[in-house]
Protein backbone atom coordinates (compact mmCIF):
# COMPACT_ATOMS: atom_id res chain seq x y z
CA UNK A 1 0.00 0.00 0.00
CA UNK A 2 1.09 3.59 -0.61
CA UNK A 3 -0.34 6.90 0.56
CA UNK A 4 -1.26 9.45 -2.09
CA UNK A 5 0.13 12.81 -0.97
CA UNK A 6 -1.17 16.01 -2.57
CA UNK A 7 2.05 17.79 -3.54
CA UNK A 8 2.57 20.59 -6.07
CA UNK A 9 2.12 19.69 -9.73
CA UNK A 10 5.21 18.65 -11.65
CA UNK A 11 7.00 21.73 -13.08
CA UNK A 12 7.42 19.81 -16.33
CA UNK A 13 3.69 20.01 -16.89
CA UNK A 14 3.35 23.74 -16.29
CA UNK A 15 1.04 25.58 -13.92
CA UNK A 16 -2.35 24.45 -15.13
CA UNK A 17 -4.72 23.72 -12.27
CA UNK A 18 -5.77 20.11 -11.88
CA UNK A 19 -8.53 20.91 -9.42
CA UNK A 20 -10.95 22.15 -12.06
CA UNK A 21 -10.75 18.94 -14.10
CA UNK A 22 -13.47 16.31 -13.99
CA UNK A 23 -11.07 13.40 -13.71
CA UNK A 24 -10.27 10.40 -11.61
CA UNK A 25 -7.48 12.13 -9.71
CA UNK A 26 -9.65 15.08 -8.62
CA UNK A 27 -11.51 12.87 -6.17
CA UNK A 28 -8.26 11.48 -4.80
CA UNK A 29 -6.88 14.83 -3.63
CA UNK A 30 -10.11 15.93 -1.94
CA UNK A 31 -9.39 13.52 0.91
CA UNK A 32 -5.76 13.24 2.00
CA UNK A 33 -6.56 10.09 4.04
CA UNK A 34 -7.44 8.04 0.99
CA UNK A 35 -5.13 5.04 0.58
CA UNK A 36 -4.25 3.83 -2.90
CA UNK A 37 -2.56 0.80 -4.39
CA UNK A 38 0.35 1.96 -6.53
CA UNK A 39 1.20 -0.97 -8.81
CA UNK A 40 4.12 0.64 -10.59
CA UNK A 41 5.88 3.98 -10.66
CA UNK A 42 8.55 5.07 -13.09
CA UNK A 43 11.46 5.00 -10.66
CA UNK A 44 10.59 1.52 -9.43
CA UNK A 45 11.96 -1.85 -10.57
CA UNK A 46 11.44 -2.93 -14.14
CA UNK A 47 9.24 -5.82 -13.12
CA UNK A 48 6.97 -7.64 -15.50
CA UNK A 49 3.33 -6.76 -15.96
CA UNK A 50 0.68 -9.28 -16.84
CA UNK A 51 -1.76 -8.40 -19.63
CA UNK A 52 -5.41 -8.44 -18.74
CA UNK A 53 -6.90 -11.84 -19.53
CA UNK A 54 -9.16 -11.31 -22.51
CA UNK A 55 -10.03 -12.70 -25.90
CA UNK A 56 -7.11 -12.12 -28.28
CA UNK A 57 -9.57 -11.16 -31.02
CA UNK A 58 -10.21 -7.46 -31.55
CA UNK A 59 -13.06 -8.04 -33.97
CA UNK A 60 -13.92 -8.67 -37.60
CA UNK A 61 -14.29 -5.85 -40.11
CA UNK A 62 -15.54 -5.56 -43.68
CA UNK A 63 -13.30 -4.21 -46.41
CA UNK A 64 -15.06 -2.32 -49.18
CA UNK A 65 -13.96 -2.96 -52.76
CA UNK A 66 -12.92 0.27 -54.49
CA UNK A 67 -12.87 0.87 -58.23
CA UNK A 68 -10.05 2.43 -60.22
CA UNK A 69 -11.47 5.91 -59.56
CA UNK A 70 -11.73 5.26 -55.84
CA UNK A 71 -15.50 4.70 -56.02
CA UNK A 72 -17.23 1.85 -54.23
CA UNK A 73 -17.95 -1.01 -56.63
CA UNK A 74 -21.37 -2.61 -56.93
CA UNK A 75 -20.01 -6.05 -56.15
CA UNK A 76 -21.77 -7.86 -53.32
CA UNK A 77 -18.51 -9.48 -52.27
CA UNK A 78 -16.83 -7.97 -49.24
CA UNK A 79 -13.52 -9.18 -47.86
CA UNK A 80 -13.34 -9.68 -44.14
CA UNK A 81 -10.48 -8.44 -41.97
CA UNK A 82 -9.87 -10.16 -38.63
CA UNK A 83 -7.75 -8.28 -36.10
CA UNK A 84 -6.11 -10.05 -33.17
CA UNK A 85 -3.30 -9.81 -30.64
CA UNK A 86 -0.35 -12.21 -30.50
CA UNK A 87 2.02 -12.59 -27.56
CA UNK A 88 5.09 -13.23 -29.69
CA UNK A 89 6.28 -12.19 -33.11
CA UNK A 90 7.09 -15.87 -33.66
CA UNK A 91 3.35 -16.39 -34.24
CA UNK A 92 3.70 -14.48 -37.54
CA UNK A 93 5.79 -15.81 -40.41
CA UNK A 94 8.88 -13.74 -41.25
CA UNK A 95 7.81 -13.43 -44.90
CA UNK A 96 4.39 -12.03 -44.02
CA UNK A 97 5.72 -9.58 -41.41
CA UNK A 98 8.50 -8.36 -43.67
CA UNK A 99 6.10 -7.90 -46.60
CA UNK A 100 4.06 -5.48 -44.45
CA UNK A 101 7.23 -3.68 -43.33
CA UNK A 102 8.65 -3.36 -46.84
CA UNK A 103 5.37 -2.15 -48.35
CA UNK A 104 4.98 0.48 -45.61
CA UNK A 105 8.45 2.00 -45.94
CA UNK A 106 9.13 1.23 -49.60
CA UNK A 107 12.26 -0.56 -50.90
CA UNK A 108 14.16 2.71 -51.25
CA UNK A 109 13.60 3.50 -47.55
CA UNK A 110 13.89 -0.04 -46.21
CA UNK A 111 14.11 0.03 -42.40
CA UNK A 112 16.06 -2.94 -40.94
CA UNK A 113 14.70 -2.39 -37.42
CA UNK A 114 11.15 -3.18 -38.52
CA UNK A 115 12.05 -6.59 -39.89
CA UNK A 116 10.98 -9.85 -38.32
CA UNK A 117 14.67 -10.73 -37.92
CA UNK A 118 15.49 -7.75 -35.74
CA UNK A 119 12.32 -7.79 -33.62
CA UNK A 120 12.39 -11.57 -33.12
CA UNK A 121 16.03 -11.32 -32.00
CA UNK A 122 14.92 -8.96 -29.22
CA UNK A 123 12.34 -11.49 -28.01
CA UNK A 124 14.34 -14.69 -28.50
CA UNK A 125 17.35 -13.26 -26.67
CA UNK A 126 15.31 -12.25 -23.63
CA UNK A 127 15.86 -8.53 -24.23
CA UNK A 128 12.28 -7.37 -24.91
CA UNK A 129 10.14 -9.85 -22.99
CA UNK A 130 7.75 -9.97 -20.05
CA UNK A 131 10.58 -10.44 -17.54
CA UNK A 132 12.17 -7.12 -18.56
CA UNK A 133 8.89 -5.20 -18.55
CA UNK A 134 8.21 -5.53 -22.29
CA UNK A 135 5.18 -7.78 -22.86
CA UNK A 136 4.72 -8.32 -26.64
CA UNK A 137 1.13 -7.57 -27.70
CA UNK A 138 1.56 -7.29 -31.45
CA UNK A 139 -1.56 -6.59 -33.48
CA UNK A 140 -2.13 -8.68 -36.61
CA UNK A 141 -4.76 -8.16 -39.34
CA UNK A 142 -5.66 -11.11 -41.59
CA UNK A 143 -8.12 -11.28 -44.45
CA UNK A 144 -10.60 -14.12 -45.04
CA UNK A 145 -7.90 -16.02 -46.96
CA UNK A 146 -5.62 -15.81 -43.86
CA UNK A 147 -3.26 -13.41 -45.61
CA UNK A 148 -1.59 -10.89 -43.28
CA UNK A 149 -2.52 -7.39 -44.49
CA UNK A 150 -1.17 -5.41 -41.56
CA UNK A 151 0.88 -5.67 -38.37
CA UNK A 152 1.83 -3.38 -35.48
CA UNK A 153 4.79 -3.90 -33.12
CA UNK A 154 3.24 -3.28 -29.70
CA UNK A 155 4.25 -3.84 -26.08
CA UNK A 156 2.59 -3.61 -22.68
CA UNK A 157 5.09 -1.87 -20.41
CA UNK A 158 5.64 -1.37 -16.70
CA UNK A 159 8.26 1.40 -17.07
CA UNK A 160 9.55 4.03 -19.51
CA UNK A 161 13.08 2.76 -20.06
CA UNK A 162 14.47 2.12 -23.52
CA UNK A 163 12.07 4.45 -25.37
CA UNK A 164 14.02 7.72 -25.89
CA UNK A 165 10.85 9.82 -25.75
CA UNK A 166 10.76 10.85 -22.15
CA UNK A 167 7.50 10.78 -20.21
CA UNK A 168 8.83 10.32 -16.68
CA UNK A 169 7.37 13.66 -15.58
CA UNK A 170 3.96 12.47 -16.78
CA UNK A 171 4.26 9.37 -14.62
CA UNK A 172 5.37 11.62 -11.76
CA UNK A 173 2.23 13.75 -12.15
CA UNK A 174 -0.04 10.70 -12.25
CA UNK A 175 1.58 9.36 -9.09
CA UNK A 176 1.34 12.73 -7.36
CA UNK A 177 -2.43 12.73 -7.81
CA UNK A 178 -2.94 9.12 -6.84
CA UNK A 179 -3.42 7.75 -10.33
CA UNK A 180 -1.63 4.90 -12.05
CA UNK A 181 0.46 5.60 -15.15
CA UNK A 182 1.80 2.07 -15.58
CA UNK A 183 1.19 -0.25 -17.27
CA UNK A 184 0.93 1.54 -20.59
CA UNK A 185 0.98 0.46 -24.24
CA UNK A 186 4.02 1.29 -26.34
CA UNK A 187 4.14 1.02 -30.14
CA UNK A 188 7.81 1.14 -31.08
CA UNK A 189 11.00 -0.75 -31.80
CA UNK A 190 12.43 -1.45 -28.34
CA UNK A 191 15.65 0.38 -27.43
CA UNK A 192 15.79 1.96 -30.89
CA UNK A 193 15.20 5.70 -31.47
CA UNK A 194 14.87 5.35 -35.24
CA UNK A 195 12.10 6.95 -37.30
CA UNK A 196 9.99 4.65 -39.47
CA UNK A 197 6.42 3.51 -40.07
CA UNK A 198 4.68 1.90 -37.12
CA UNK A 199 1.37 0.86 -38.69
CA UNK A 200 2.75 -1.65 -41.19
CA UNK A 201 0.26 -2.31 -43.99
CA UNK A 202 0.49 -4.26 -47.24
CA UNK A 203 0.18 -2.28 -50.46
CA UNK A 204 -3.28 -3.41 -51.58
CA UNK A 205 -6.48 -1.69 -52.71
CA UNK A 206 -7.59 -1.83 -49.06
CA UNK A 207 -4.48 -0.13 -47.67
CA UNK A 208 -6.15 2.99 -46.28
CA UNK A 209 -9.02 0.97 -44.81
CA UNK A 210 -6.64 -1.46 -43.10
CA UNK A 211 -4.64 1.47 -41.67
CA UNK A 212 -7.78 3.04 -40.18
CA UNK A 213 -8.96 -0.29 -38.77
CA UNK A 214 -5.59 -0.96 -37.13
CA UNK A 215 -5.49 2.49 -35.52
CA UNK A 216 -9.01 1.93 -34.18
CA UNK A 217 -7.88 -1.46 -32.87
CA UNK A 218 -4.98 0.22 -31.03
CA UNK A 219 -7.34 2.61 -29.28
CA UNK A 220 -9.83 -0.18 -28.52
CA UNK A 221 -7.09 -2.29 -26.97
CA UNK A 222 -5.97 0.66 -24.83
CA UNK A 223 -9.49 0.98 -23.46
CA UNK A 224 -9.91 -2.78 -23.08
CA UNK A 225 -6.71 -3.15 -21.08
CA UNK A 226 -7.72 -0.14 -18.93
CA UNK A 227 -4.22 1.30 -19.12
CA UNK A 228 -3.42 4.98 -18.78
CA UNK A 229 -2.18 5.63 -22.28
CA UNK A 230 -0.90 4.50 -25.67
CA UNK A 231 2.35 5.87 -27.11
CA UNK A 232 3.56 5.61 -30.70
CA UNK A 233 7.17 6.74 -30.79
CA UNK A 234 9.29 7.66 -33.81
CA UNK A 235 6.55 7.14 -36.43
CA UNK A 236 6.91 8.52 -39.94
CA UNK A 237 5.84 12.14 -40.42
CA UNK A 238 2.97 10.90 -42.61
CA UNK A 239 1.64 8.69 -39.81
CA UNK A 240 2.16 11.52 -37.32
CA UNK A 241 -0.19 13.74 -39.33
CA UNK A 242 -2.82 11.03 -39.78
CA UNK A 243 -2.84 10.08 -36.11
CA UNK A 244 -3.62 13.63 -35.07
CA UNK A 245 -6.91 13.23 -36.93
CA UNK A 246 -7.54 10.09 -34.85
CA UNK A 247 -7.31 11.96 -31.54
CA UNK A 248 -3.63 11.48 -30.71
CA UNK A 249 -1.58 14.25 -29.13
CA UNK A 250 1.44 15.27 -31.19
CA UNK A 251 4.94 15.64 -29.85
CA UNK A 252 8.24 16.46 -31.53
CA UNK A 253 11.82 15.72 -30.58
CA UNK A 254 15.26 16.37 -32.01
CA UNK A 255 18.08 14.21 -33.30
CA UNK A 256 21.28 14.91 -35.23
CA UNK A 257 21.67 13.47 -38.74
CA UNK A 258 24.34 13.79 -41.40
CA UNK A 259 23.15 14.59 -44.93
CA UNK A 260 24.98 13.26 -47.98
CA UNK A 261 25.01 15.99 -50.65
CA UNK A 262 26.25 13.63 -53.36
CA UNK A 263 29.76 13.65 -51.95
CA UNK A 264 32.42 11.56 -53.67
CA UNK A 265 34.78 11.52 -50.71
CA UNK A 266 35.17 12.59 -47.08
CA UNK A 267 37.40 15.49 -48.17
CA UNK A 268 34.69 16.71 -50.48
CA UNK A 269 32.26 16.77 -47.55
CA UNK A 270 34.81 18.79 -45.56
CA UNK A 271 34.90 21.43 -48.31
CA UNK A 272 31.30 22.34 -47.45
CA UNK A 273 32.26 23.14 -43.87
CA UNK A 274 33.62 26.34 -42.39
CA UNK A 275 37.40 26.49 -42.36
CA UNK A 276 37.72 26.22 -38.57
CA UNK A 277 35.46 23.15 -38.41
CA UNK A 278 37.20 21.53 -41.33
CA UNK A 279 40.59 22.04 -39.66
CA UNK A 280 39.33 20.64 -36.36
CA UNK A 281 38.01 17.45 -37.96
CA UNK A 282 41.26 16.86 -39.84
CA UNK A 283 43.24 17.31 -36.63
CA UNK A 284 40.95 14.88 -34.80
CA UNK A 285 41.38 12.22 -37.48
CA UNK A 286 45.17 12.57 -37.40
CA UNK A 287 45.13 11.62 -33.72
CA UNK A 288 43.84 8.15 -34.61
CA UNK A 289 46.91 7.19 -36.63
CA UNK A 290 49.13 8.95 -34.10
CA UNK A 291 47.85 6.46 -31.50
CA UNK A 292 48.70 3.54 -33.82
CA UNK A 293 45.05 2.63 -34.17
CA UNK A 294 43.73 0.84 -37.24
CA UNK A 295 40.07 1.37 -38.20
CA UNK A 296 38.17 -1.39 -40.02
CA UNK A 297 34.64 -1.68 -41.34
CA UNK A 298 33.32 -5.25 -41.25
CA UNK A 299 30.10 -6.31 -42.93
CA UNK A 300 27.99 -9.46 -42.90
CA UNK A 301 30.06 -12.66 -43.09
CA UNK A 302 33.24 -10.72 -42.19
CA UNK A 303 31.89 -10.38 -38.65
CA UNK A 304 32.63 -13.54 -36.67
CA UNK A 305 31.31 -14.81 -33.34
CA UNK A 306 34.47 -13.56 -31.62
CA UNK A 307 33.67 -10.03 -32.77
CA UNK A 308 30.24 -10.15 -31.13
CA UNK A 309 31.66 -11.55 -27.90
CA UNK A 310 34.15 -8.71 -27.65
CA UNK A 311 31.58 -6.13 -28.75
CA UNK A 312 29.26 -7.30 -25.98
CA UNK A 313 32.07 -6.49 -23.52
CA UNK A 314 32.29 -3.02 -25.09
CA UNK A 315 28.53 -2.59 -24.80
CA UNK A 316 28.49 -3.63 -21.13
CA UNK A 317 31.36 -1.26 -20.39
CA UNK A 318 29.34 1.60 -21.89
CA UNK A 319 26.12 0.73 -20.04
CA UNK A 320 27.90 0.16 -16.74
CA UNK A 321 29.59 3.56 -16.96
CA UNK A 322 26.69 5.54 -18.44
CA UNK A 323 23.25 4.00 -17.93
CA UNK A 324 23.73 1.41 -15.22
CA UNK A 325 21.67 -1.33 -16.91
CA UNK A 326 22.21 -3.24 -20.14
CA UNK A 327 19.00 -3.66 -22.13
CA UNK A 328 20.44 -6.16 -24.61
CA UNK A 329 21.80 -9.62 -23.90
CA UNK A 330 24.84 -11.30 -25.43
CA UNK A 331 22.55 -13.63 -27.39
CA UNK A 332 20.85 -10.68 -29.04
CA UNK A 333 23.98 -9.68 -30.97
CA UNK A 334 24.62 -13.20 -32.19
CA UNK A 335 20.97 -13.79 -33.16
CA UNK A 336 20.56 -10.43 -34.82
CA UNK A 337 23.75 -10.78 -36.85
CA UNK A 338 22.81 -14.25 -38.08
CA UNK A 339 19.45 -12.95 -39.33
CA UNK A 340 20.42 -9.53 -40.66
CA UNK A 341 23.47 -10.53 -42.73
CA UNK A 342 24.94 -7.75 -44.88
CA UNK A 343 22.63 -5.19 -43.27
CA UNK A 344 25.04 -5.16 -40.30
CA UNK A 345 28.16 -2.98 -40.35
CA UNK A 346 30.59 -3.21 -37.45
CA UNK A 347 33.32 -0.58 -37.15
CA UNK A 348 36.32 -1.76 -35.13
CA UNK A 349 39.45 -0.09 -33.80
CA UNK A 350 42.56 -2.22 -33.38
CA UNK A 351 45.65 -1.45 -31.36
CA UNK A 352 48.14 -3.90 -32.77
CA UNK A 353 46.38 -7.28 -32.82
CA UNK A 354 43.82 -6.32 -30.18
CA UNK A 355 40.34 -4.96 -30.88
CA UNK A 356 39.90 -2.13 -28.39
CA UNK A 357 36.62 -0.48 -29.49
CA UNK A 358 33.69 -0.87 -31.84
CA UNK A 359 30.55 0.79 -33.19
CA UNK A 360 27.47 -1.08 -34.42
CA UNK A 361 25.58 0.20 -37.47
CA UNK A 362 22.69 -1.14 -39.54
CA UNK A 363 22.27 -0.39 -43.23
CA UNK A 364 18.86 0.64 -44.56
CA UNK A 365 17.57 1.49 -48.00
CA UNK A 366 18.88 5.07 -47.95
CA UNK A 367 20.28 5.45 -44.43
CA UNK A 368 23.14 4.23 -42.28
CA UNK A 369 21.90 3.84 -38.71
CA UNK A 370 24.49 4.22 -35.98
CA UNK A 371 23.33 2.38 -32.88
CA UNK A 372 25.83 1.31 -30.22
CA UNK A 373 29.41 2.05 -29.24
CA UNK A 374 31.84 0.76 -26.66
CA UNK A 375 35.49 0.16 -25.80
CA UNK A 376 37.55 -1.96 -23.45
CA UNK A 377 37.29 -1.12 -19.75
CA UNK A 378 39.91 1.38 -18.63
CA UNK A 379 40.96 1.99 -22.23
CA UNK A 380 41.42 5.64 -23.18
CA UNK A 381 41.99 6.74 -26.75
CA UNK A 382 41.23 10.46 -27.32
CA UNK A 383 38.83 11.19 -30.19
CA UNK A 384 38.25 7.47 -30.92
CA UNK A 385 34.53 7.74 -30.19
CA UNK A 386 34.14 10.47 -32.82
CA UNK A 387 36.13 8.52 -35.38
CA UNK A 388 34.33 5.21 -34.87
CA UNK A 389 30.81 6.56 -34.57
CA UNK A 390 30.73 9.65 -36.82
CA UNK A 391 33.59 9.86 -39.31
CA UNK A 392 33.64 6.17 -40.20
CA UNK A 393 29.85 6.30 -40.62
CA UNK A 394 30.16 9.25 -43.01
CA UNK A 395 32.79 7.45 -45.06
CA UNK A 396 30.60 4.33 -45.19
CA UNK A 397 27.52 6.33 -46.27
CA UNK A 398 29.52 7.93 -49.09
CA UNK A 399 30.89 4.52 -50.13
CA UNK A 400 27.42 2.91 -50.16
CA UNK A 401 25.80 5.99 -51.74
CA UNK A 402 23.37 6.40 -48.86
CA UNK A 403 21.39 9.58 -48.33
CA UNK A 404 22.08 10.13 -44.64
CA UNK A 405 23.50 8.89 -41.36
CA UNK A 406 21.35 8.72 -38.24
CA UNK A 407 23.71 8.69 -35.28
CA UNK A 408 21.21 7.97 -32.50
CA UNK A 409 19.66 10.10 -29.80
CA UNK A 410 21.05 13.26 -28.17
CA UNK A 411 24.53 14.74 -28.48
CA UNK A 412 25.03 18.41 -29.34
CA UNK A 413 28.71 17.61 -29.95
CA UNK A 414 27.62 16.02 -33.23
CA UNK A 415 26.82 19.42 -34.76
CA UNK A 416 30.39 20.60 -35.25
CA UNK A 417 31.08 17.26 -36.94
CA UNK A 418 28.44 17.77 -39.62
CA UNK A 419 25.37 16.20 -37.97
CA UNK A 420 22.56 18.74 -37.98
CA UNK A 421 19.30 18.89 -35.97
CA UNK A 422 16.24 17.20 -37.49
CA UNK A 423 12.73 16.75 -36.13
CA UNK A 424 11.48 13.45 -34.76
CA UNK A 425 7.88 12.63 -33.94
CA UNK A 426 5.70 10.79 -31.46
CA UNK A 427 1.95 10.39 -30.84
CA UNK A 428 0.20 9.92 -27.51
CA UNK A 429 -3.32 8.76 -26.71
CA UNK A 430 -4.18 9.74 -23.11
CA UNK A 431 -7.39 8.25 -21.78
CA UNK A 432 -7.95 10.53 -18.77
CA UNK A 433 -9.51 13.76 -20.00
CA UNK A 434 -7.92 15.98 -17.38
CA UNK A 435 -4.41 14.67 -17.83
CA UNK A 436 -4.88 14.76 -21.58
CA UNK A 437 -5.66 18.49 -21.48
CA UNK A 438 -2.71 19.33 -19.24
CA UNK A 439 -0.26 17.23 -21.25
CA UNK A 440 -1.56 18.80 -24.45
CA UNK A 441 -0.80 22.26 -23.06
CA UNK A 442 2.68 21.12 -22.09
CA UNK A 443 3.37 19.71 -25.56
CA UNK A 444 2.43 23.01 -27.22
CA UNK A 445 4.95 24.90 -25.08
CA UNK A 446 7.60 22.23 -25.48
CA UNK A 447 7.23 22.28 -29.27
CA UNK A 448 7.62 26.06 -29.47
CA UNK A 449 10.81 25.96 -27.39
CA UNK A 450 12.26 23.06 -29.35
CA UNK A 451 11.58 24.67 -32.71
CA UNK A 452 13.36 27.82 -31.53
CA UNK A 453 16.37 25.82 -30.35
CA UNK A 454 16.57 23.99 -33.68
CA UNK A 455 16.41 27.27 -35.59
CA UNK A 456 19.27 28.74 -33.55
CA UNK A 457 21.37 25.59 -33.95
CA UNK A 458 20.92 25.64 -37.72
CA UNK A 459 21.85 29.32 -37.92
CA UNK A 460 25.09 28.68 -36.01
CA UNK A 461 25.92 25.41 -37.76
CA UNK A 462 29.34 24.25 -39.01
CA UNK A 463 28.61 24.61 -42.72
CA UNK A 464 29.39 27.56 -44.94
CA UNK A 465 26.78 30.31 -44.81
CA UNK A 466 25.30 29.61 -48.22
CA UNK A 467 25.12 25.79 -48.03
CA UNK A 468 21.45 25.67 -46.98
CA UNK A 469 20.45 28.11 -49.72
CA UNK A 470 22.41 26.10 -52.27
CA UNK A 471 20.51 22.96 -51.29
CA UNK A 472 17.15 24.75 -51.56
CA UNK A 473 17.97 26.09 -55.03
CA UNK A 474 19.18 22.71 -56.23
CA UNK A 475 16.08 20.95 -54.86
CA UNK A 476 13.73 23.52 -56.43
CA UNK A 477 15.32 23.48 -59.88
CA UNK A 478 15.47 20.95 -62.65
CA UNK A 479 19.19 21.52 -63.16
CA UNK A 480 21.43 18.51 -62.56
CA UNK A 481 24.41 20.04 -60.75
CA UNK A 482 26.54 16.92 -61.11
CA UNK A 483 25.89 16.97 -64.86
CA UNK A 484 26.93 20.62 -65.03
CA UNK A 485 30.08 19.85 -63.08
CA UNK A 486 30.96 16.91 -65.31
CA UNK A 487 30.60 19.02 -68.47
CA UNK A 488 33.16 21.53 -67.20
CA UNK A 489 35.58 19.06 -65.59
CA UNK A 490 38.41 19.69 -68.05
CA UNK A 491 38.47 23.45 -67.50
CA UNK A 492 40.13 23.52 -64.09
CA UNK A 493 43.05 21.33 -63.15
CA UNK A 494 43.73 22.00 -59.47
CA UNK A 495 42.96 18.74 -57.62
CA UNK A 496 42.39 20.45 -54.27
CA UNK A 497 39.93 23.15 -55.42
CA UNK A 498 38.43 21.64 -58.56
CA UNK A 499 35.23 20.27 -57.06
CA UNK A 500 34.53 23.44 -55.04
CA UNK A 501 35.07 25.66 -58.09
CA UNK A 502 32.81 23.51 -60.25
CA UNK A 503 30.12 23.55 -57.57
CA UNK A 504 30.22 27.36 -57.42
CA UNK A 505 30.05 27.55 -61.21
CA UNK A 506 27.04 25.27 -61.28
CA UNK A 507 25.28 27.29 -58.59
CA UNK A 508 26.07 30.54 -60.45
CA UNK A 509 24.41 29.14 -63.56
CA UNK A 510 21.46 28.08 -61.45
CA UNK A 511 21.16 31.51 -59.80
CA UNK A 512 21.20 33.16 -63.22
CA UNK A 513 18.30 30.99 -64.34
CA UNK A 514 16.35 31.75 -61.16
CA UNK A 515 16.93 35.53 -61.28
CA UNK A 516 16.60 36.12 -65.02
CA UNK A 517 13.88 33.60 -65.73
CA UNK A 518 12.08 32.72 -62.48
CA UNK A 519 9.07 31.16 -64.20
Amino acid sequence: MAVAVASPPSPFLGRSSFHSRKTTFRRCIQNSDVRLSIKSIFWGPRKAVEPTKLDVSLGDFSLTELGSEGDITKSDKHRKLSVSVVSSIAEVSPDEWDACSLDSAGPEKFNPFLTHGFLSSLEESGSAVKETGWVPQHIIARDDFNNVLGVIPLYLKSHSYGEYVFDHSWADAYHTYGSRYYPKLQCCVPFTPVTGPRILVRNTNYRDQVFDILVSALVALTIKFQVSSLHITFPSVNEWGKLKEKGFLQRIGMQYHWKNRNYRSFDEFLMDMKQSKRKNIRQERKKISAQNLTMKRLRGYEIKAKHWDIFYKFYRNTTDNKWGTAYLTRDFFHNMASKMGDQVLLVTAEDGDEIVAGALNLIGGDTLYGRLWGCLPRAYYPILHFEACYYQAIEAAIEFNLDKVEAGAQGEHKIQRGYMPVTTYSCHYILDEGFREVISDFLVRERAQLELVMKLLHESGPFKDNIDNIEKWIAASEVDVDELCASQEAIFDSQKRRREWLRLQAVSSLLYKIIVSPY
